[in-house]
């Protein structure tokens, strides 16, 4: 038995534990990451990058490889059973990629191939024992040859049936989705080409006998999917069954390039920690496929844990920031099983429950709710953490002003390498006020934890943002000694940095 030493072991090398090692490695971090499987996952699996994984790949340089692969729908397209039909604009803040799973996978592995890490595939994990200061794992190659790993810290990326999980005995209840899902991928054939099908649109047909969408996908190919009775078998057969019973008609699937069932669970881990242990995506929450939240949901579990761990690693953070990750993610992950739920139910709704949910569709796009509210919400703006950083209470003086623990488009923190792991300070009011004089102290004396922008406004105000895109505080002048007390608690010491004095300072 051979034995290394790393500091963060990523287990799995799907989507999840591939972006937790880029971020990790982009931030300054020693990490290694193993496999079960022989090789990568092939097929296009989730195909939906909403903005918050945009956001990542745009921090791992990824952005406009991602972009030139992939389709950026203008719009969904929702077929009701009457034969109207209710379109949901996708302006460029809420629009997701398109791109198969397959592909974003390959795009991460380079990211981190170009910062000199090769995943180990072939490595199986056969044993996690943490001792208090770091977690001995213990792999198997392919070979029958064995390894013990000592990390500091040990991330659980390796899916559904998580082994990491398994062995820290964390509990991972839940249930069946009641549901069997058909999926084909191929051409589409019929009337002008695409049977008068959109390709820049994502379609989901609402008929008597049941859902079906159509999204396009990179290559003019198409994806078809929807919940099918038991007993169908996975067949370019049954496929064009189900887009002649659901959709438009007149179109034909040719060059089936992929067919299967599927369904899911509805699952949660008990822990999504355990102490210097994590998990993410898949090993972390299973859900319903309905409104592609999968990678939208476990790629900010990586981004949210990626600068907490980081930080502590290089002594900028005190350990007890690694305590807010599983409430932070838990109520996130509740946020999304409680939308996609909502959307599986509905696709699966019987006659009676049909009619009300497309009078109710109809009735929220004309009320404007759809444009508002409901891209946003599967575009990720309306996630929301409890306020456990830093316990700074909103600034309800000012509806505009963003809410701790929000994600807000107006506000995105400027991905520069040299920002990374960093929160970011913006101030208004100008040059040699108070609040700008406070915020350059307070950058001065953590420059490795706060950047300070100060802007040009009629009033003194600030927002603090999050190395991961979330509002960390806001308000006026006067409340931010006390935030700046608050995060200068987070540092395990700062040196020269007088707290008392700062709570005590009032402009």
């Amino acid at each position: 038995m051979t034995q290394r030493r790393t500091t963060v072991l990523v287990v799995g090398a799907g989507p999840c534990g591939l972006a937790m090692a880029a971020q990790l490695s982009r931030l300054g971090v020693e990490v290694t990451v193993v496999d079960a499987e022989n090789q990568p996952h092939t097929g296009s699996r989730a195909i939906l990058l909403w903005p918050p994984v945009r956001e990542v790949l745009g921090e791992l340089g990824l952005a406009e490889r991602a972009a030139r692969d992939g389709v950026q729908p203008a719009a969904l397209h929702y077929h009701l059973g009457s034969g109207a039909s209710v379109r949901v604009p996708l302006t460029e803040v809420n629009a997701p990629l398109v791109l198969p799973q397959e592909r974003t996978g390959r795009l991460l592995a380079e990211a981190l191939t170009e910062r000199g890490i090769d995943v180990e595939w072939g490595t199986r994990v056969t044993k996690v024992a943490p001792d208090g200061h770091t977690v001995t794992v213990t792999t198997t190659r392919a070979d029958g040859g064995t390894t013990e790993i000592e990390a500091d810290w040990v991330v659980g990326a390796d899916g559904l049936h998580s082994q990491v999980r398994a062995q820290l005995g964390i509990d991972f209840s839940g249930a069946r989705f009641p549901a069997t899902f058909l999926l084909a991928e191929g051409r589409i054939e019929g009337g002008n080409g695409t049977g008068g099908i959109s390709t820049e649109e994502i379609h989901y047909f609402l008929a008597d006998t049941g859902v079906a969408l159509i999204a396009p996908l990179p290559g003019g190919e198409f994806r078809i999917s929807g919940a099918v009775p038991e007993g169908t078998e996975a067949t370019a057969e049954h496929a064009q069954a189900l887009l002649d019973e659901r959709g438009p008609g007149g179109l034909r699937l040719t060059e089936v390039r992929t067919v299967t069932l599927f369904s899911s669970d509805e699952r949660v881990a008990g822990a999504l920690r355990s102490g210097r242990c994590f998990l993410v995506g898949d090993a972390a929450h299973v859900h319903s496929p309905i409104g592609g939240q999968g990678l939208n949901l476990g790629i900010p579990d990586t981004r949210n844990l990626a600068w907490k761990l980081a930080g502590v690693v290089h002594g900028r953070l005190h350990e007890s920031i690694l305590d807010t990750y599983d409430p932070e993610r838990r109520a996130a992950i509740a946020q999304t099983l409680q939308a996609t739920g909502r959307m599986a139910r509905q696709a699966v709704a019987g006659p009676a429950a049909r009619r009300i949910r497309d009078l109710t569709w109809r009735l929220l796009q004309v009320s404007g709710v759809l444009a508002r509210g409901y891209a946003p919400m599967l575009a990720g703006w309306r996630s929301r953490y409890p306020d456990v950083l830093l316990g700074a209470p909103a600034d309800g003086t000012h509806r505009s002003r963003p809410r701790p623990g929000t994600r807000d488009p107006r506000w995105i923190p400027r991905p520069y390498d040299e920002l990374a792991g960093r929160f970011q300070l913006i101030t208004y009011g100008g040059q040699g006020t108070q609040l700008t004089t406070a915020a350059v102290e307070l950058a001065r004396r953590l420059p490795g934890l706060v950047a300070h922008f100060p802007l040009t406004g009629r009033t003194q105000r600030f927002v603090l943002l999050r190395p991961d895109g979330y509002v960390a505080a806001s308000g006026t002048a006067d409340r931010f000694p006390g935030v700046a007390a608050k995060l200068a608690a987070l540092a395990p010491t700062t040196p020269g940095y007088d707290r008392s004095v700062t709570a005590e300072h009032r402009p």
